[in-house]
């Protein structure tokens, strides 16, 4: 039985749901694989995650210029130098869990683990076949999702332009498919909109519009708030699923906002949910940051997106790709 697993680093609410979509997929079609997923940042040190992730967390959704200015000096060759050093460094203790658990097939969705993952085959540390799933749709993929790409073995990438840009690179074009981003076969199947709107008390000649604004690296609360308000005064011939994920605080905010302004429309606020793709089914739109997953699960599900205040690089660089190849809204401010 052939070990397989799937390591990642839990920066960015999407990860941990592309790494169970990839898990799920192969234990249903491959029963002859033993797959586990691992939290590779959190065990090789906690206090680096939790500082990386906060901080990622606070920027991205506090101060966004501020990750662009970041973005744009970590692609400089300086910086490519410390982050490949750091991740030498940081390499040492994965190798030996990796020595303990020998798996056949390391499968990485993050730049970090993936370069750590090479350097330990280009010293021989490891034997394993490596691929790397890069989460990003921008045609340019940073520097750091290649780095060491001659010791990894297989990459998948979102869409056909960005495959070619590797190539353009020097990388091997037979280890490069063009994929796109895993998602859950819940996103195939068919849904019946009448059943799904008459279990929300929701009414199927009005239009539909599913807003997203909780989760771990949502919009930021003010933003979410100020956006969600807006819908709820200005649309009253629309009707909101509005999903808050674990954001207690953020529920409670969106239930005030429509006990104050409440104007003959029906709004569905729900907390942490695992029916999205029934929601994305029976909508019409889409209010969303732009994340790499949410955006690929709501085109696969043939919704129209409206992405609001895209990180700059990063999110931006998405939003351009959309806008292009299916038309879908982009705005910073509604």
């Amino acid at each position: 039985m052939k070990k397989i697993m799937i390591s990642y680093a839990a920066y960015g609410g999407g990860h941990l749901s592309e790494e169970k979509n990839l898990k799920e997929y192969i234990e249903k079609n491959y029963p002859d694989c033993e797959v586990f997923l691992f939290d590779c940042m959190k065990y090789i040190n906690r206090v680096i995650d939790k500082v990386c992730g906060s901080t990622y967390s606070r920027i991205t959704t506090d101060i966004p210029w501020f990750w662009g200015k970041i973005y744009y000096h970590t692609q400089e060759p300086i910086f490519e130098k410390i982050l490949s050093l750091s991740n030498k460094l940081l390499s040492y203790k994965l190798g030996r869990l990796l020595k303990e658990s020998n798996p056949d097939i390391i499968i990485s969705t993050h730049f970090f683990v993936s370069h750590m993952c090479s350097i330990l085959k280009q010293k021989g540390k490891i034997t394993s076949t490596l691929a790397t799933v890069i989460t990003d749709f921008g045609e340019d993929p940073y520097n750091e999702w290649t780095s060491n790409h001659e010791f990894i073995d297989y990459i998948f990438v979102a869409h056909r332009e960005i495959k070619n840009n590797l190539i353009e690179k020097g990388i091997d074009a037979n280890k490069i498919f063009d994929t796109g981003i895993p998602i859950s076969d819940k996103f195939l199947k068919s849904y019946s909109k009448t059943q799904i709107l008459e279990d929300l008390g929701l009414q199927e000649q009005k239009k539909t519009i599913l807003f997203f604004g909780g989760g771990e690296m949502g919009l930021g609360k003010s933003k979410t708030l100020h956006i969600f308000e807006y819908l709820v005064k200005n649309f009253s011939p629309i009707q909101i699923i509005a999903i808050s994920g674990k954001n207690e605080s953020l529920k409670n905010s969106f239930e005030k906002i429509v006990a104050e302004n409440h104007k003959n429309q029906t709004v569905k606020i729900l907390g942490f949910t695992d029916r999205v793709a029934e929601f994305m089914a029976i909508s019409d739109l889409v209010v969303t940051k732009p994340g790499g997953l949410t955006s690929t699960e709501a085109l696969v599900s043939n919704l129209p997106i409206l992405a609001i205040n895209p990180i700059p690089r990063s999110r931006r660089r998405k939003c351009k790709f959309f806008r292009t190849k299916w038309c879908c809204c982009l705005a910073k401010e509604i």
